[in-house]
């Protein structure tokens, strides 16, 4: 009895003790206090260079003074190897560049098997069916975890990330099979559709609502079959499920309406005209967006293309599928095998020197010049400017948030070493119109690439075949909010 007495009195002590010892202004001294802040402040001591580095920066930006001099010529646009393409798209102000960059790849298909002149995909009409599906993926994963508490992390996700204009690959491949294609001429861009933040913003907002209603309507109706016979238990149940399909169906017809509002009803048919290189009529006839696509594109997207990452985070040789992270709920989750850097790098110089454009995104924003259009660790100068060196590699960037894919662009050139037949430099197609860039493109240096490209969608015909067998494995689950995974803008 004595030792179960001095075992209480020893937990009641731990436990305030431990309540005492977690108030933020005693923990273990981790404050900031006058000693410290003493000892911090010598961390600048006004040296004539700090002076100048500090007066510059009080009246100029950061990236305009860490530019690098001796870094300041334009590199070398000579590329050994290139996809034709024709003519640079604009995504203007929205995230879709996982949408222009899908359809990119594919244009640069058709052109080249056609001999146009040039021509473009509507962005406009799949990203209609794109909201829409996103929206009913939405409301069926309320209804999926509706019997989970909102502070589960799963519900959690889902209001926090009703909708989104970013996206990803498997987006692009789910939209076409289900709703085909169209020429932009057939669904131009709108306003809205080119500056989506306000309508995603109404979108997002009402989609909360909906989420709201299923969740209550589901609880006061599991409330009033609690109070029936055993017998009607079952039949109830039954009955609420449907009401919340029904109630689903309707809010997704609001929705439908908003985005008709916003992006145009979606063409069902439509005349489309081909002509040749030099500009003679070919062909002139009535299509649906689906016998457009199977006569011009007509391929495989789901099976013929293998995404492929390189998150030095996670082991090589695996297969990984992210849950949620689809645009149509009875689509397909984000899957790919996660492969060392080099072993990317042969398979995109097969498909460029086989002309085949690839879908590649990157963390664009890192040692990115604006007035070049070159992406370079050359470029700037952080470390000289500020004194202090930064250096993470890439897995501990990853693993800290500093870095991560944000945008999707279309790989089209690399160019060869021929001493030693190794890639020197890259370049992708952009859709940040013509004037952006080089000529609408970015060019990378390889040792850029190295350090921050992290997705490429490739043609099977390009990959290995041990790579391929890897794909025949059971992929390992990672959650939505797993921070690699953000949709592509």
């Amino acid at each position: 009895m004595r030792k179960i007495v001095i075992l209480a009195a020893l937990a009641a002590f731990c436990a305030g003790f431990s309540a005492y010892a977690q108030t933020p202004a005693d923990v273990n001294g981790g404050g900031i206090s006058a000693e410290m802040l003493e000892k911090i402040s010598k961390g600048y001591q006004g040296t004539p260079s700090d002076k100048a580095i500090r007066n510059a920066l009080a009246g100029t930006s950061i990236g305009t003074l860490a530019v690098n001099s001796e870094n300041a010529a334009m590199i070398d646009t000579h590329f050994s190897d290139r996809v034709k393409t024709k003519g640079i798209t604009d995504q203007k102000s929205s995230g879709r560049c996982w949408l222009f960059t899908g359809l990119n790849v594919l244009r640069a298909k058709m052109i080249d098997k056609y001999e146009l002149p040039g021509m473009e995909f509507s962005q406009n009409y799949l990203f209609f069916y794109d909201q829409l599906e996103k929206s009913n993926l939405f409301l069926q994963g309320v209804i999926d975890t509706k019997e989970l508490p909102y502070d589960d992390r799963t519900v959690d996700w889902l209001f926090s990330n009703p909708l989104s204009d970013g996206g990803q690959f498997t987006g692009v491949s789910d939209l076409i099979t289900k709703y085909g294609l169209v020429p932009a001429e057939a669904m131009p861009e709108t306003f809205q559709s080119d500056n989506t933040s306000q309508m995603s913003s109404l979108l997002k907002l009402k989609l909360r609502e909906y989420g709201l209603q299923l969740r209550e309507t589901y609880a006061a109706g599991i409330a009033d079959i609690g109070k029936r016979p055993r017998k009607d238990v079952a039949k109830g149940m039954d009955a609420l499920a449907a009401k919340l399909q029904d109630m689903k169906v309707q809010q997704l017809s609001e929705i439908y309406r908003m985005l008709v509002l916003c992006l145009g009803e979606p063409v069902k048919e439509f005349e489309w005209a081909r002509y040749d290189k030099d500009g003679k009529l070919v062909s002139r006839r009535t299509y649906t967006p689906v016998s457009f696509y199977e006569e011009y594109i007509g391929e495989d997207l789901k099976g013929n293309y293998v995404m492929i990452m390189n998150d030095p985070c996670r082991e090589y040789g695996k297969v990984y599928e992210i849950e949620y992270d689809r645009h149509v709920y009875d689509g397909c989750n984000w899957l790919y095998v996660n492969l060392p850097v080099e072993r990317i790098k042969e398979m995109a110089v097969a498909s460029i020197k086989d002309n085949v454009a690839m879908y590649f995104s990157c963390d664009v924003g890192k040692f990115y010049s604006r007035s070049k259009g070159v992406l370079d660790l050359a470029n700037f100068d952080y470390e000289s400017l500020m004194g202090v060196s930064f250096g993470m590699d890439k897995r501990e960037r990853v693993q800290t948030h500093a870095s991560g894919s944000s945008h999707a662009m279309t790989l089209i050139a690399v160019d060869i070493c021929p001493e030693n037949n190794e890639p020197v430099k890259w370049m992708v197609e952009n859709s940040w119109g013509p004037a952006s860039g080089y000529k609408g493109c970015l060019i990378m240096t390889d040792e850029w690439f190295d350090e921050y490209m992290f997705r490429l969608v490739v043609e099977k015909k390009y990959v290995p075949a041990d790579i391929l067998e890897m794909l025949k494995q059971t992929p390992v689950r990672l959650p939505a909010w797993d921070p690699m995974f953000a949709p592509e803008m």
